[in-house]
């Protein structure tokens, strides 16, 4: 559950500009191992730095719905990790009373919205996304061949349209090898749009690998040091 006071927050003066001029910054991590020094100099310390910020609200979660997508024969280690990595969060210094801290599978909203854009969601737009190819002919100890793993972008564009907000802007930094998925995303609920009615497309118009220096949606565990689904050590 989130756990930053964000309402008490927009009263406060001095600390923060008014809501509704202020830009959000949605980013995570999952719980796949144990986080480094490659996360602190690779997102954490961007993070922080965002937090202080009086032009961002933040929200930083663990993403461990996003982990069972490679990780769902052998979830023994995801709840032990899940709480490391929120130690690693306070201890890098992120601050719930300046950002909203959160576990992703606490929030179902994220799994209805997935499911919602899963029905409009072409297989043909997954399947020729780059890292779900690369993912495929690279890793050899994990059967990848799933949905849940083929629907991670799906997923994580429910995750960026979850945090979307009237009159501001939601910037979703991400490193090279997500670029495609937001574009993915940006496909997606422009098609639910079109089915629904709904005007979300301008969500992800600010969307970019450029923006808001190194941070990611989903760090690697070293930053291209190791496979991306591989377990951090």
């Amino acid at each position: 559950m989130p756990t930053g006071e964000k309402g008490k927050r927009d009263g406060e003066s001095g600390n923060k500009a008014p809501a509704l001029q202020r830009a959000r910054v949605l980013s995570g991590m999952r719980p796949t191992g144990r986080l480094h020094i490659g996360h602190y100099f690779g997102a954490l310390q961007n993070w922080v730095r965002l937090q202080n910020d009086p032009a961002y609200d933040c929200f930083y979660f663990i993403a461990d719905w996003h982990a069972l997508t490679s990780d769902y024969a052998n979830t023994s280690e995801i709840g032990e990790n899940t709480l490391q990595i929120m130690i690693d969060y306070l201890a890098a210094g992120l601050d719930p009373k300046r950002s909203v801290i959160f576990l992703q599978s606490l929030v179902p909203e994220h799994a209805e919205l997935h499911l919602l854009l899963s029905m409009v969601t072409p297989l043909g737009w997954l399947e020729r996304v780059p890292t779900y190819k690369e993912a495929l002919e690279n890793v050899k100890d994990k059967d990848l061949h799933t949905y849940g793993f083929l629907g991670y972008p799906v997923l994580q564009c429910g995750d960026i349209v979850m945090y979307s907000e009237p009159g501001a802007q939601l910037f979703v930094p991400v490193g090279e090898d997500q670029v495609s998925h937001v574009e993915v995303s940006r496909e997606i609920v422009r098609r639910f749009n079109f089915f629904n009615g709904f005007q979300t497309d301008q969500v992800l118009k600010d969307s970019s690998a450029s923006r808001l220096d190194r941070g990611h949606l989903f760090p690697t565990p070293a930053q291209g040091q190791t496979s991306k689904h591989s377990n951090p050590k």
